[in-house]
Parts: C-alpha cells; sequence; structure tokens
C-alpha cells in the first residue's frame, strides 16, 4: 500500500480534531494533521499538504487563551515570532498562555512585568532573559535532565499546543534543518499540534536529525536576520590556569571531549592544541572547536559513536561558527535524547567531560543551577554526561567539574555547607573530578574525612585554616588524605 493510500485510509477510520480555535486559521487543518497519526516523524514530505506563508503577525493568531506554546532555543530563537506573540497577547487580551523553553536568546518580552497574566514562562533550562522572572514568581522553572526533555513530549506528559520554530532555507527537494538546535526541538516538533516555522536564510544547514520537510509545517514565515551571537568571554589568568591544569592532566589523547558552557570549557579547549585525535560528543558545542579543527587536533577518528564527526544537540557561538556548520558533513547535530543518552557516551573511548560549578561543600555536593534560593540556570546535562564519563566502556573516563577558587568578592567557592535554599545537581555520589586554579581532588571512592582533605588542599589558601576549622566541627574529626 502506497504511503498516500494509508494516509487517506487513517484520515477515514481515526479522525484527528484539533481545538475550534485552528479553524479560523487552518481550514484543512483537521485533513492534514491526521497525517501525524500515521506518522509523526518530521523527515518525509506529505503528499498533498503544503505550508501556508504568512506574515509573522497572522502566524501567531493561533495562539489562543490557556494554550501551551513552545519556542525554539539558543541561537534557534525565532525572535521575530517572539515579538509578534508579545504583542499579540496584548492586543487580544490573551490569558494563562505557557511558553515552554530551554534557555532562550532575545529579549523574552513575554516574561516581562508587563505581560504577567497574559504569558508565563516555563524555563527547562534558564537563561539570562528569564532569570528575573523566575525568581520573582512570574516564572515557572522545571527541574530535568536534558536527555529527559523529549520524553515530556513523546510520552504526552506534556502536550504542546503550538511549536514556534526556526529553520534554514528549504532545499529544492522541500527539505529544511533545526540548524544549530535540534535539541529537545525534534520531540517538540514531533507531538505539537500545530507547527510555525521561521524560515531565515542566515540559519546554516546541518546534517543529523534536525531535518524537517516544509509539509510538516502548518505555516511558514520569512525572516531575515543573523542569529544571536555568543562570543566567549577572554578567560581570567586563573581560569586560563584552571584550563591548563586539566589539559595537561586529565586529557590524553584520543578522548572524547564534552564541554559545557563559560569561560572554564574554553579555556580547556584553547590548552588542547598540542593534543591528537581528540574527538567530540557534546551537547553543546561553541567556537573552541574550529581552532582545535584548524590545528590538527580534533579528528574523532578513535570515536564509537559518530565515527569521525562531532556530535552535538546545540551550538552557540558567534557568526564563525555558524558559517563552519553550515552544509558541513564534519558535524551532526542530533536528538537531545541521543546525544546525552549515558549509554552511548560511556561507549566512546576516554570520555571526557568537563563541566562547571558554582560552589562545591566539603563532602562533594556540587551546586550548579542556584545561588542559594536565587535560580541561576538549570539541571542541563552535566548528570548525563558526568555518568557517561564515569561509566566508560574502557574505564578510561574522567568526569571533571571545574570552579575558581573564590568568588569575585573573595570568598571561597569550597565551603563548608552549601547554602540555603541552593540546590545539588551533581550528587557527592557522582562527583569525581574537583579541579581549581590550585590543582585536582580526586573524591571518587573517597570516604567523607578524605573528601574534605582533598577539597580543603585545592581551595584558596587564605580559606583553608577556616575550611579545616569548619570540618572539625561537621565531621567530628580532622580531615585526612
Amino acid at each position: 500500500m502506497s504511503a498516500v493510500s494509508i494516509c487517506k485510509t487513517v484520515s477515514r477510520v481515526v479522525k484527528f480534531r484539533l481545538p475550534a480555535q485552528y479553524s479560523s486559521v487552518s481550514l484543512n487543518a483537521q485533513n492534514r494533521r491526521s497525517f501525524h497519526l500515521y506518522s509523526p516523524e518530521p523527515f518525509h514530505p506529505i503528499p498533498d499538504k503544503s505550508p501556508t506563508w504568512m506574515s509573522a503577525e497572522e502566524a501567531v493568531r493561533v495562539v489562543r487563551s490557556d494554550m501551551r506554546v513552545y519556542v525554539h532555543g539558543a541561537a534557534a530563537t525565532p525572535i521575530t515570532l517572539v515579538e509578534a506573540l508579545s504583542e499579540h497577547g496584548l492586543s487580544s487580551s490573551l490569558s494563562n498562555v505557557e511558553v515552554m523553553h530551554i534557555h532562550t536568546e532575545g529579549p523574552g518580552t513575554y516574561a516581562k512585568p508587563e505581560y504577567e497574566g497574559i504569558f508565563r514562562s516555563n524555563s527547562l533550562f534558564i537563561g539570562a532573559n528569564c532569570r528575573e522572572a523566575v525568581n520573582s514568581g512570574r516564572g515557572d522553572f522545571t527541574p530535568i535532565f536534558l536527555s529527559e526533555i523529549p520524553l515530556l513530549f513523546r510520552r504526552k506528559l506534556i502536550e504542546l499546543d503550538v511549536a514556534m520554530i526556526s529553520v534554514s532555507s528549504p532545499d529544492k527537494h522541500g527539505f529544511c534543518t533545526l540548524g544549530p538546535s535540534v535539541d529537545c526541538t525534534r520531540a517538540a516538533v514531533q507531538n505539537a499540534r500545530y507547527i510555525v516555522g521561521l524560515v531565515n536564510p542566515h540559519m546554516p544547514r546541518t546534517f543529523g536529525d534536525g531535518m524537517i520537510h516544509m509539509s510538516h509545517f502548518d505555516a511558514m514565515v520569512k525572516g531575515d536576520y543573523p542569529l544571536p551571537e555568543l562570543k566567549a568571554a577572554t578567560p581570567t589568568d586563573i581560569e586560563n590556569e584552571i584550563g591548563r591544569v586539566i589539559a595537561d592532566n586529565l586529557v590524553e589523547d584520543g578522548a572524547t571531549l564534552q564541554t559545557g558552557i563559560g569561560s572554564i570549557p574554553h579555556a580547556v579547549l584553547n590548552a588542547l592544541w598540542s593534543h591528537r585525535d581528540l574527538g567530540i560528543h557534546s551537547e553543546m558545542i561553541s567556537d573552541g572547536i574550529i581552532d582545535l579543527i584548524e590545528h590538527g587536533s580534533l579528528t574523532n577518528a578513535q570515536k564509537v559513536i559518530h565515527t569521525g564527526k562531532i556530535v552535538g544537540g546545540f551550538a552557540m557561538g558567534t557568526r564563525k561558527l555558524y558559517e563552519f556548520m553550515d552544509d558541513n558533513p564534519f558535524i551532526v547535530m542530533c536528538d537531545i535524547a541521543f546525544v546525552n543518552d549515558v549509554s552511548l557516551i560511556s561507549q566512546n573511548p576516554r570520555v571526557t567531560a568537563i563541566n562547571s560549578c558554582i560552589e562545591v561543600d566539603l563532602t562533594g555536593q556540587v551546586v550548579s543551577d542556584s545561588i542559594g534560593t536565587r535560580m541561576y540556570s538549570g539541571v542541563g546535562g552535566q548528570v548525563d554526561f558526568m555518568r557517561g564519563a564515569a561509566l566508560s566502556n574502557d574505564g578510561l573516563g574522567k568526569p571533571i567539574l571545574a570552579l575558581p577558587s573564590t568568588t569575585k568578592r573573595g570568598e571561597s567557592k569550597i565551603v563548608p555547607f552549601i547554602k540555603e535554599g541552593a540546590g545539588v545537581v551533581t550528587t557527592r555520589a557522582h562527583v569525581h573530578y574537583i579541579v581549581t586554579e590550585y590543582g585536582i581532588a580526586f573524591l571518587f571512592g573517597k570516604n567523607v574525612r578524605q573528601r574534605a582533605h582533598a577539597l580543603i588542599e585545592i581551595a584558596h589558601p587564605d580559606h583553608r585554616e577556616h575550611l579545616e576549622e569548619a570540618a572539625f566541627k561537621r565531621l567530628k574529626c580532622m580531615p585526612s588524605p
């Protein structure tokens, strides 16, 4: 039976009806979307279906009160659609619209105080534009491993009314891509009832899981603006020293790297130019990979998963990175449920996961998402890669957490107790390596007394005596190796 015949048969047997509010926007939506009962896979062309091209203002009219809207994140944030949605919410007197996303770029207008009651942001990972809303009670934060966000959509635990995403321009066969951010957006596209695509010629066309045929869109909007950029700050002397300590002592030739966001992972990449046959399997990729490639350090030759290729879930960097990614088969952008799957991560050789954190207590509890009660970021994929490295099939994985020994105000980041209200992202049972500019503390298999000693050894010298006294008070014995 042909695909067309199957589609028609399914349409006759089971009528899928969108909520009535969709009918004014898409008159044929009932018949078109019934195909998704047969297959939610966004790769194949849907026979006899094409999107309606319209303005951003027209496209967002599909959103009504009490709906849940998914917004594409990171460099692929569809800023034009987000701004139109915000204006639509005001002008149409909408209420109780939930906007769900990982971190997004742009102003995040819907999260501003004047939109309270119209929109409520739900961050699966908090970005700078929603941080104030979350900490003021106008927005929500959902703690979740990055690898498990797709399960929310695929298991219908969270149902999406509308997905607003950015895509690269269609090719001659009608295929677009999710560009630099496949992450959890592929799962959102598979499960949303109505899909709006912002076609931006600045979006790189990427290989991997992000292909989506334009027939899966209900509405398409033309956009033409440069992607948001994340220019890495110049690492401080302390961050460069941490990068050197990690590169010289913990990263081996042939290692498969995962690096998180921030100056310390950037400093590590800058210190790896003399290494050979490195590979990348990382939820995030940044500009730092380009220099490694140009120095011949990054080949992916020894990787098991996608041998010879960089694997990423999303990319955030400068225009240089986005242009490098465009139509480049050396990079595959994949569903985050694949990228961050511990059982897959662990198959690569010498998995070395390098992430940052905010503070560590003397028993090894790691805070990465909050500063006391103030929510700062999210759980993300830190634990996914900590476990993937720890469970490496070859037994050579290294889960690494790095942080400067002190804050900018001179306070110790290695503390007797974590701040009240702070969230533990990586537990003391998961932690292996903690690195500061003063060295490396290896905690795996160490008892609490030994952990306290190792952490005090890499704390800032000005705080070691106090930490030792605090450790004695807490443990009722002296920390010792």
